[in-house]
This record gives C-alpha cells, sequence and structure tokens, in this order.
C-alpha cells in the first residue's frame, strides 16, 4: 500500500504538530486523518511498520500513532526499531488496536508506547487524548513545578501536603512521592523499574509489593479513579 496522502498533505511544514499515522485500513486512516486535520495537526499516513519508519526519519513527526495487527512490519516491532534510534527518544508513540487481549497492552508499552487507544475509534475521545498527550510536549515546564494543580487536587512539593477539593490530606513521605511522581505526567505509564528507581532509588530491601501497598493507600485517602493500574507494566495518573 503506497503512502495515503491528500493534497493538503503537501502544506509546507509550519508550527503545527506533524503525526504520523499507521495503519493498514484505508478507512480507518481516513477517519483518523480528517479529524485531526479538523483540530489543526499536520498529519501523514503510511500502511504498514516499514513504511512508517522510512517516513519517520524523513519527517521528525511529534507523534506516531501505530496500528498493532499490520504487514510486513507490525506496530510493537515497529515502535521498537524506532525507539532505538537517538532521534525518537523522546517521540510520543501511541498505539491503536481493535485487539483486545492483556499482552498485547503489555507489549505495547513494553517497547516504550506512551498510551494504547482501542478500536472502534471514537473521534471525540481520540482528540482529546491526542491534545493531552501532545500538551506534554508544549509544556515542558509542567513536571518540575512545586505545586501541581489537577482537577481538584493540589499538590505541594514544599509542603509534602495534598489539598483535594480544598480539604488538606496528610500522606506518608513515599506516598506522597509516588503520587507527585505520577501526577507530574498525566497519562504517562510509569513502569515498576522506574518507580522503584526513582522513589526508593537504590534500597535492596524494596519490592514491587511495596509499590503496590503504596498506591492502596493513596487510594484510600484520596479515591480510585486517580491513579490507573495497567497491569504487568505499572501505573499512570489519569486526569
Amino acid at each position: 500500500m503506497g503512502v495515503l496522502v491528500s493534497p493538503k498533505s503537501a502544506i509546507m511544514v509550519t508550527e503545527k504538530q506533524k503525526i504520523l499515522v499507521v495503519d493498514d485500513e484505508p478507512d480507518i486512516l481516513e477517519l483518523i486523518e480528517y479529524n485531526l486535520r479538523r483540530e489543526g495537526y499536520q498529519v501523514w499516513l503510511a500502511g504498514d511498520g516499514q513504511e512508517a519508519v522510512t517516513m519517520a526519519k524523513k519527517l521528525l513527526p511529534d507523534m506516531i500513532i501505530l496500528d498493532i495487527m499490520m504487514p510486513k512490519m507490525d506496530g510493537i516491532e515497529t515502535c521498537r526499531v524506532l525507539r532505538g534510534l537517538p532521534e525518537f527518544k523522546n517521540t510520543f508513540m501511541v498505539f491503536l488496536t481493535a485487539r483486545s487481549e492483556e499482552y498485547s497492552e503489555i507489549a505495547g508499552f513494553n517497547v516504550g508506547a506512551d498510551d494504547y487507544i482501542a478500536k472502534p475509534i471514537k473521534p471525540r475521545a481520540l482528540l482529546s487524548r491526542i491534545n493531552a498527550i501532545l500538551r506534554r510536549k508544549s509544556n515542558p515546564v509542567e513536571a518540575p513545578e512545586d505545586r501541581l494543580e489537577i482537577e481538584d487536587l493540589i499538590i505541594d512539593r514544599d509542603a509534602y501536603v495534598v489539598f483535594k477539593a480544598g480539604q488538606k490530606t496528610i500522606l506518608a513521605k513515599k506516598e506522597f512521592e509516588l503520587l507527585y511522581l505520577l501526577a507530574s505526567r498525566p497519562g504517562k505509564v510509569f513502569s515498576r523499574e522506574v518507580i522503584l528507581k526513582k522513589i526508593w532509588e537504590d534500597s535492596v530491601v524494596v519490592t514491587n509489593r511495596t509499590i503496590d501497598v503504596h498506591i492502596r493507600k493513596i487510594r484510600e485517602k484520596l479515591g480510585d479513579h486517580y491513579v490507573t493500574t495497567i497491569k504487568g507494566v505499572g501505573y499512570k495518573f489519569e486526569v
């Protein structure tokens, strides 16, 4: 399959963010392209992983949306290849797939996916997710702030205190640090290995079970809906 690019795709690169969409189904490509262009993004399309790698090297897009099941080179391998190149270390990778098996989601995150969107596509939900992910690049100073304000939560790193809907909530030191880490990058999945390294550093007595216990305590104090478990991978903060 050749590259399906509408006449608008010949527009010179501007400050608009660039998105490469990779799928072997023309109808899916057309639907995603139409909605992304309406949102103001520049869009390029590819029909398989090999074509995607070639195009990505030329375009250096801000985001690559990958179907998992594709001919020649599937989405998992495509992501693995691109993540191995230094120029794609910080490129957002989002998997788009009809597969519901847990192992495919785990495989996606293990090779460096930033998010995972299931088919059938709901355009408004897709755009909301993509906009949220790309805002991370537009606002790179968001993570190091000493005070995070997300929906009804205020997380104050200087005072080590959390306010939920105006009510003060005290977390233990490691609970707070874990919450702050997750909330500093809403939507990003943090693996257990990364959490252990960043929160507990080189402690030899800490296990994955320790993380689970701290997550449970955070949920007990703040509610279940802020932190989502990605089975077999880790955790992420939901907005």
